[in-house]
């Protein structure tokens, strides 16, 4: 699924400088739910496909390269917070980088639990300066 969300009037309803904040996410079944395991290096390879896979998907819905990055994820109730990290951290950044050409800085991240309906903030920041604040940013999903 593909969201996208385009700003043309800042908090105060005055227009600004037009952005689009697009979020591509993916939907996958949790082999570790239920099971306690130590070993998550499936999930490693799974976020290593789905960086590459859903960073196609933001480059071809975005006219210029993207210049804040995040990424998040949501764990089924089943689940635990280490999955969507071991899904998040060891390798989903690198084909995300390489894809928009850029990634100096640490990529934010949110993991959560949650069933049915939950949603989860995505954080925002700048994809090679992690002191810009005028790109620190969230978008609810």
């Amino acid at each position: 699924m593909l969201i996208r969300d385009r700003v043309e009037t800042d908090e105060s309803g005055a227009p600004c400088d037009p952005m689009t904040r697009v979020a591509a996410l993916a939907i996958l079944r949790n082999p570790f739910a239920g099971v306690d395991q130590d070993d998550l290096t499936e999930l490693f390879e799974y976020g290593a496909m789905l960086g590459a896979q859903l960073a196609a998907e933001v480059m071809t819905a975005l006219s210029v390269p993207p210049v804040s990055y995040g990424k998040a994820a949501i764990v089924g109730t089943l689940g635990t917070a280490e999955h969507g990290a071991a899904l998040l951290h060891p390798r989903l950044g690198k084909p995300i980088r390489a894809a928009i050409g850029g990634g100096q800085a640490l990529m934010p991240s949110n993991v959560k639990l949650g069933g049915i309906g939950a949603v989860i903030d995505l954080p925002l920041g700048h994809r090679d300066d992690p002191w810009s604040f005028d790109h620190i940013d969230t978008l609810t999903v």
